[in-house]
């Protein structure tokens, strides 16, 4: 969509001896505007190839383009013409030739691509503006910053999208009371949302089951501690950054690295999404995004790369890690998260739930833990590790069965002082499978002193070795 900047020219008159002289009236300033839009030509089992469409939508002709994109790792361009050609890893920039450079008013010209597999272009953009459609610069293009671009005005308060191309734009644009709608479709690419909404309009990412994302490689290199930056992928099914008041409703996240990557982003809601065949962690609440939920969800097979880190939902971060994801306090205060009426396994190979140290308040009710296929590996052997505090967890129930290695069905641990500490159990119900020690496993409560653990007579347990938990039972 071609936006066009108004000349200002005030209505001014001014007065010289007597005398009005009268400024020019209102103009525009004109301008190219190119999109450019991809356009399959031919595919096989092992490639395919494509052109693409650029046109001139604005009222000045273009003298000059570039066309640059990012290819998923594993995909490669093999050869291309009516173009010059220059690619670095994975990124690669077609500019123009001697005789398709200059595009007039409405007119159109194009270049075209093979490439080996099935990826598709991520992250496209002519003349350093969305292939989707802008102004074009005036300047030459720039390589993308690494800090969030000035989000350009709505298309709409719904904007529908079908391609991985179109799934990046809009998210770029978003804005507050925005809704993102995903038609049923694969989308293959690292998309990252990073606007911020608010709590009166919060940004919605919403589709069916069948609109699938997946990122299956990481690409570029990491600028530390995981931060978004130009050229980098860390493999994220759906990634925000710094992005509050978020609702992730409906759709399905797969074949990634890691499932849904929700970093310094507070009042993120997550709602009846599927996530599964996931290479570590399922969903990660991290860098203090407080005040988040998930729920109704489903999470399914993770850790198929490191069932160590195959955690199914992930609340905050290890003590050794809050150099990179510690607020300024030092702490992933990840603090208040709600984990609602989920389904958590089978096979997630680590935690259904990891609660780590610094974070606080969470609730963790009416979800349904499958403990068949956990690995044991890192001392991943229960449905939850608890080492947060002050977490209410009831009306949960929890099963294990063969094939896996499961110790006890909830545990507590403390590596900081006064973590792991004031939590409540109730009306929980725990199937050990004939395996499984305690279903409440308390490891110290010398450590606790004035904030202990509560267990419930409300909870019940089958298939023990042990019984219903370790320490003292509150009525």
């Amino acid at each position: 969509m071609s936006r066009r900047l108004p000349l200002l020219v005030s209505a001014l008159a001014l007065v010289a001896g007597g005398t009005a002289v009268a400024l020019a009236p209102d103009a525009h300033a004109a301008g190219a505007a190119l999109s450019a839009t991809l356009v399959r030509t031919s595919s096989w089992n092992s490639g395919y190839g494509a052109d693409y469409v650029i046109t001139n939508t604005g009222d000045a002709t273009a003298t000059g383009w570039a066309v640059e994109f990012d290819l998923p790792a594993g995909t490669t361009v093999t050869s291309s013409w009516s173009s010059v050609r220059t690619s670095t890893g994975n990124h690669h920039r077609f500019s123009n030739v001697s005789w398709n450079g200059t595009v007039a008013p409405g007119a159109t010209v194009s270049f075209g691509f093979n490439v080996a597999a099935l990826g598709v272009p991520l992250g496209c953009t002519i003349n350093g503006a969305p292939c989707a459609g802008g102004t074009a610069p005036t300047t030459a293009p720039t390589p993308p910053a690494t800090t969030p671009p000035a989000t350009p005005p709505a298309t709409g308060p719904i904007v529908d999208v079908s391609t991985a191309d179109q799934l990046s734009a809009a998210l770029a644009a978003a804005r507050p009371g925005q809704t993102i709608r995903l038609a049923p479709g694969t989308y293959s690419g690292a998309f990252l949302g990073r606007a911020i909404g608010t709590a009166a309009a919060p940004i919605t990412l919403t589709g069916p089951a069948t609109a699938i994302l997946t990122n299956p490689g990481s690409s570029g290199t990491n600028p530390g501690c995981s931060v978004p930056a130009a050229g980098f992928d860390p493999g994220y099914g759906f990634w925000l950054y710094g992005a509050a008041h978020w609702k992730l409703n409906g759709f399905t996240v797969t074949g990634a690295a890691k499932g849904i990557m929700i970093d310094a982003s507070p009042h993120v809601t997550i709602d009846g999404v599927f996530v599964h065949d996931i290479g570590d962690e399922g969903v990660h609440f991290r860098r203090s995004s407080a005040d988040g939920v998930i729920r109704d969800s489903r999470i399914e097979r993770t850790g198929t790369a490191q069932p160590q880190y195959g955690e199914g939902i992930y609340l905050g971060s290890a003590n050794s890690n809050w150099s990179c994801y510690g607020n300024t306090g030092g702490i992933d205060a990840s603090d208040r998260i709600q984990v609602l009426n989920n389904r958590v396994g089978p096979d997630v190979a680590a935690e259904h739930v990891d609660v780590k140290e610094g974070t606080v308040g969470g609730v963790i009710r009416g979800n349904t833990w499958n403990g068949q296929g956990i690995a044991g590996q890192n001392s991943a052997d229960s449905w939850l590790d608890v080492k947060g505090s002050n977490y209410l967890i009831e009306s949960n129930t929890g099963t294990f069965s063969a094939p896996g290695v499961f110790a006890n069905g909830y545990e507590t641990h403390n590596p900081t002082v006064g973590s792991g500490c004031g939590n409540t159990w109730r009306d929980n119900r725990s199937d050990l499978g004939g395996v499984g020690k305690w279903a409440i496993n308390v490891t110290s409560t010398a450590k606790c002193a004035g904030n202990l653990n509560v267990v419930h007579a409300s909870n019940t347990v089958t298939g023990a070795t042990s019984g219903l938990t370790n320490i003292a039972v509150t009525p």
